[in-house]
């Protein structure tokens, strides 16, 4: 090799491993993420630019539920509930990700083994105008859209569960500060499939469309949370009100329950709800309405008509809570559900057996809704039948 080439090749290689040290003293400059681990938060790994953050979470329940029917008692203990939530943000900070699976035994929907709870994005760049796309609770009424590991008693309330929309897939428009008007007024607009959660293969096309407003005179709060645990010194109120139209959905009850074998149905739903915070003292009102476009589906097959009912019904509750303490808390609940017209014979006798129900609840928040111990009971009656006292017992971790 000539002294030339020699003098090229090591100039060559002396700037290449310059080049390599500068990038490694370049990375080294940038701050590391920071990792932080909180009780009831779980882990959060974030970039030190905020454009980037992942935070993973889990969450327990586990209950035990004594019934005393007629001159029958049973006792049931299990995990209710078993959930894993992956959240964050991506690109920036206005782009964020949320995805929650539940594997107990309650949590699967009629007809699906899918785990799929939540999966969504959300862009909140512009004030009037956030945007969610994705499986996500549906918009319509304050109780369901408040988060499971957020109430005050062990279970949601019997008007909810029977005319609430439950999950769908879809898209939704929404802001708490429309106009930036002091947050003084919300809204929320979905457009989704109208067959709820983790609905796999063809059915007919929808779709469901929904328009919630709400006013917080005093402006935002933890309304998506039951209970004032802040115990906060100045009075906070959200009042809310939605309707829904679900066009050819094939549900039972709407956007969930069994499927219909003969067709679809069309689904009208009104909504009205309550909610009011003040040094320790929490108010939760809701009325539901849910009215099928007919009584009846009917198909011909083989010649003889078959039908199938819909299921329409209203209904209302109220629910309140004192908090003893910065931990003890104190809860009392009236719920009451209604049949419309000749619906479901099914929910008509559970109109008569258990459509009223009155209960009382004591809490103990060890770390917030984020681990508490609950117990609470409920007297179970309609218009005919034995009565039912139900007393449960849950602990409900997040970690």
């Amino acid at each position: 090799m000539s002294a030339s080439r020699a003098v090229h090749v090591f100039l060559s290689l002396w700037l290449g491993i310059g080049t390599i040290a500068q990038a490694q003293d370049k990375d080294s400059a940038k701050p590391p993420p920071s990792v932080t681990a909180e009780p009831g938060r779980g882990i959060v790994v974030k970039s030190a630019d905020n454009r980037y953050s992942l935070g993973l979470r889990a969450r327990i329940q586990l209950r035990d539920t004594f019934t005393h029917f007629g001159d029958s008692d049973t006792n049931e203990i299990n995990v209710r509930t078993l959930r894993l939530v992956v959240s964050g943000n991506v690109l920036s900070p206005e782009l964020k990700y949320t995805i929650q699976l539940a594997f107990g035994g309650n949590d699967f929907d009629t007809g699906s083994n899918s785990p799929i709870f939540d999966a969504y994005l959300d862009y909140t760049r512009f004030r009037d105008l956030n945007i969610r796309v994705g499986q996500f609770f549906v918009p319509f009424d304050r109780a369901r859209t408040i988060r499971e590991f957020a109430l005050q008693f062990v279970d949601r309330q019997l008007v909810v569960r029977e005319l609430t929309l439950d999950r769908d897939v879809g898209v939704m428009l929404s802001s708490t500060n429309l106009f930036g008007l002091n947050e003084l007024l919300g809204y929320q607009f979905f457009l989704g499939g109208g067959d709820g959660r983790n609905r796999f293969g063809p059915y007919p096309v929808g779709p469901i469309t929904v328009l919630r407003l709400a006013v917080r005179p005093f402006g935002t709060f933890d309304d998506d949370q039951e209970g004032d645990l802040t115990r906060g010194e100045k009075p906070r109120l959200a009042v809310g009100a939605a309707a829904a139209y679900n066009y050819r959905t094939s549900r039972a009850q709407s956007t969930y329950g069994t499927a219909f074998t003969l067709g679809t149905a069309n689904y009208t739903h009104l909504a009205a709800d309550l909610v009011f915070k003040y040094r320790g003292l929490s108010v939760l009102a809701e009325g539901l309405w849910r009215k099928a476009s007919d009584d009846v589906i009917e198909k011909e097959v083989n010649g003889t008509l078959n039908t199938e009912p819909t299921r329409s019904g209203y209904g209302y509750f109220v629910q309140a809570g004192m908090m003893l303490n910065s931990e003890l808390e104190v809860t009392a609940r009236w719920d009451k559900l209604f049949a419309l017209g000749a619906t479901d014979p099914q929910l008509q006798q559970l109109v008569r057996t258990q459509g009223k129900q009155l209960g009382a609840g004591l809490n103990l928040y060890l770390n917030g809704h984020a681990l508490k111990v609950q117990g609470d009971y409920f007297y179970i009656f309609g218009s005919s039948g034995d009565p039912r006292h139900v007393a449960r017992l849950q602990l409900d971790a997040s970690f």
